[in-house]
C-alpha cells in the first residue's frame, strides 16, 4: 500500500488548532441537525467533529489521539495508521461486480455521433479508481447479508454502482470547466481539447443518461435519493464560490459544502443501494452515514494531498485549490497560527504572492496535521456505523476502508 506523506510530519497536537476545533465542532453539532437533513435522515456532520472537540479542548489527550495516528517519524513518511494491521484490498471482492462497469456505462452513452461519443467516453477509459462504486457494491453486499439476502449484488444495486461513477465524472467535466483546469487524471482535461462549450454538454449528456438509468430501476424512492446528489453538487459548487468572514462561519461553510460536493454523492449512493436490498429503515440510516463519515474523510485527505503531493502524484498541479482561491481545511487551521492567512481568504489570494505566502503558512504550521486527524476522527464514526451490521467479509472490507483512505498518497 502507498505510503501518505511525500514530507516529514510532526503528529502532534499545536495549540493553535484546538480553539477553532473546540468552537467550530461544538456549533457544528447543533448546527448539522437542521441544515443538512434528509427525508428522516440527519446528516450527522457534527458527531465527527463534536468527538473531535473532546479532544481538542485537552492538550494531552489530542497529543495522544495524534500520536496514535502515527507512531514513529521518519525523515521520508510517516507510518500508516495501524502498523500492525494486514489489510485486504477490497476491490477483490466485487472484482466481479466491477469488471464490465465502464464498458456498461460506454453503453449506455453510445450514440452516432462520434465526436459526441468520444468525449463522453473519455474518462471512462477503466484507469480511475472506481472508489465510489468500489464502496456502493461493498455496501450493497453487506447489506444483502445484513438483511439474510444473498451476498450477491442485485442487478438494480449494480446500476446503483454504475450510475453514481456516471454522476461523479459528469461533476469533474463541468468542474474543469468551472475552474479553467488543463489537467485531470494526468491527462489533458475535456474543456483543454474539445473547448468549454462541448465539454458543458458532454456533463450534461452523462447527467441524462444517468437520470435515464436510475429511472429504469423503478424504485421512487431511490430516484428521490439520487435525484437529491445533483442538487448537493449544484448548491455546493456555489458554496464554493463564497467564503464566510467569520472564522467559525467559514469552517462550518467548508464543511457543508465538503459534504455537498464529495460526501453527498458516496452517502446517498450507499443508501440506495440498502433501500434496494433491505426494508429496515435502521439499516438505511447505517448506510447513509457511513458513506457520509467516508466521503468528508475522503475530500479532507485531498485537501492535505493539495499540499503534501507533488503533481505528478495528483494528476493536477499542486496547489491547485490555492490558486483557485479556495481555502480548504489545513489553510483554515493555519490561519490559528498566522491570522494573515485571513485577509488573503477573504480576497481569494489575488494579490501578487498570495499563493506564495499562504503555501508557506501552511507548511509551516499544523494545518495539515489537524486535517489529517480530522479525517480520522470522520473515519472512525464510519467505522463505528458499519460495526453495526452483522458480519461479513464486505463489511469487514468497509471497515478497513479508511485506512485506504488516510493512507493514500493520490
Amino acid at each position: 500500500m502507498a505510503l501518505p506523506w511525500r514530507r516529514c510530519c510532526r503528529w502532534t497536537a499545536g495549540l493553535g488548532g484546538a480553539p477553532l476545533l473546540s468552537a467550530v465542532c461544538g456549533r457544528f453539532a447543533a448546527v448539522a441537525e437542521g441544515s443538512l437533513r434528509r427525508k428522516g435522515t440527519s446528516s450527522g456532520l457534527g458527531s465527527a467533529a463534536a468527538a473531535f472537540a473532546a479532544g481538542a479542548g485537552n492538550k494531552s489527550s489530542t497529543k495522544c489521539n495524534f500520536r496514535s495516528l502515527c507512531t514513529t517519524e521518519n525523515p521520508r513518511c510517516c507510518n500508516r495508521l495501524h502498523s500492525d494491521a494486514n489489510l485486504k484490498d477490497p476491490f477483490p471482492l466485487v472484482q466481479k461486480d466491477l469488471k464490465n462497469l465502464y464498458d456498461d456505462i460506454k453503453k449506455e452513452l453510445l450514440v452516432s455521433k462520434l465526436e459526441l461519443k468520444s468525449l463522453c467516453d473519455y474518462y471512462f477509459d477503466g484507469k480511475g479508481k472506481a472508489f465510489r462504486p468500489m464502496v456502493v457494491a461493498l455496501m450493497a453486499r453487506a447489506c444483502n447479508v445484513h438483511s439474510g439476502r444473498d451476498r450477491d449484488l442485485l442487478p438494480c444495486q449494480r446500476s446503483i454502482a454504475m450510475i453514481s461513477e456516471m454522476i461523479h465524472t459528469a461533476s469533474l467535466v463541468h468542474d474543469d470547466v468551472i475552474d479553467g483546469s488543463d489537467t485531470r487524471r494526468g491527462k489533458t482535461t475535456i474543456n483543454e481539447i474539445w473547448g468549454e462549450r462541448k465539454a458543458i454538454l458532454a456533463g450534461d449528456f452523462i447527467l441524462s443518461k444517468a437520470s435515464m438509468a436510475l429511472a429504469r430501476i423503478g424504485n421512487n424512492t431511490v430516484v428521490a435519493v439520487l435525484s437529491q446528489v445533483i442538487d448537493d453538487l449544484v448548491r455546493g459548487e456555489f458554496m464554493q464560490l463564497g467564503s464566510k468572514e467569520n472564522e467559525n462561519e467559514r469552517f462550518k461553510h467548508y464543511l457543508e459544502k465538503t459534504f455537498k460536493k464529495t460526501a453527498s454523492l458516496i452517502a446517498n449512493s450507499c443508501k440506495a443501494v440498502s433501500i434496494l436490498g433491505s426494508p429496515d429503515p435502521e439499516v438505511h440510516e447505517i448506510a447513509f452515514q457511513y458513506g457520509k463519515n467516508i466521503g468528508i474523510a475522503f475530500q479532507l485527505i485531498d485537501d492535505v494531498l493539495d499540499f503534501t503531493s507533488c503533481a505528478n502524484q495528483l494528476g493536477k498541479p499542486s496547489a491547485a485549490d490555492l490558486r483557485l482561491g479556495l481555502a480548504t481545511g489545513p489553510v483554515l487551521f493555519a490561519c490559528q497560527q498566522f491570522p494573515e492567512l485571513h485577509a488573503m481568504i477573504m480576497r481569494r489570494f489575488g494579490s501578487a504572492g498570495d499563493v506564495e505566502r499562504a503555501w508557506q503558512y501552511v507548511l509551516q504550521s499544523d494545518g495539515v496535521q489537524q486535517t489529517s486527524y480530522l479525517a480520522h476522527r470522520y473515519c472512525q464514526e464510519a467505522i463505528q456505523q458499519i460495526r453495526k451490521l452483522c458480519p461479513s467479509p464486505e463489511r469487514e472490507a468497509l471497515v478497513h476502508l479508511p485506512e485506504i483512505i488516510l493512507t493514500r498518497d493520490k
